[in-house]
């Protein structure tokens, strides 16, 4: 009897359902054909409050055609870094059927210039993008003077 009740608790496993809503109609969806685009999208719905307060992270999910799918936020750290999983990251763009990416974090004391971890980290998800065939079209570091595209600066 013991044993029934043993083999039947190892056996429930949990449901896992994958899915995507959006209230946003196709046509309305912004167009993501430049580095300049990418960054006006996702100023637009960065909270000002914290882009020179904490770093935080974020992906601009793309469909086939470049339109915005969403944005999501993968983590917030604090003054000098936040941590960025590729399994969040990756996540994401699978549960929203996303056929391209483009990776996003702040820099709250106004740098430009990438950090070797910010390398390090986009050369991964790009190899990690073509195995799943998402491509990772794009890493942005942004302030509210500007912006740093890698994909602008030939990587």
């Amino acid at each position: 009897m013991e044993n029934n009740n043993l083999q039947s608790l190892q056996h429930q496993v949990a449901e896992i359902q994958l899915s995507y809503k959006s209230t946003v109609k196709a046509s309305l969806r912004p167009k993501i054909t430049s580095s300049k685009d990418a960054y006006e999208v996702l100023l637009q719905g960065w909270d000002k409050s914290k882009l020179e307060f904490i770093e935080q992270f974020k992906v601009l999910l793309l469909n086939r055609a470049n339109k915005v799918l969403g944005i999501f936020e993968v983590s917030s750290g604090g003054s000098t870094g936040t941590v960025a999983d590729p399994k969040l990251i990756f996540a994401a763009a699978i549960k929203a059927n996303a056929c391209g990416i483009i990776m996003t974090h702040n820099h709250p004391s106004g740098n430009l210039k990438p950090s070797q971890a910010d390398i390090d980290l986009t050369r991964k998800m790009k190899d990690g993008g073509k195995l799943l065939e998402i491509q990772v079209l794009d890493h942005i570091i942004l302030t509210n003077d500007g912006y740093y595209s890698f994909a602008d600066e030939g990587f």
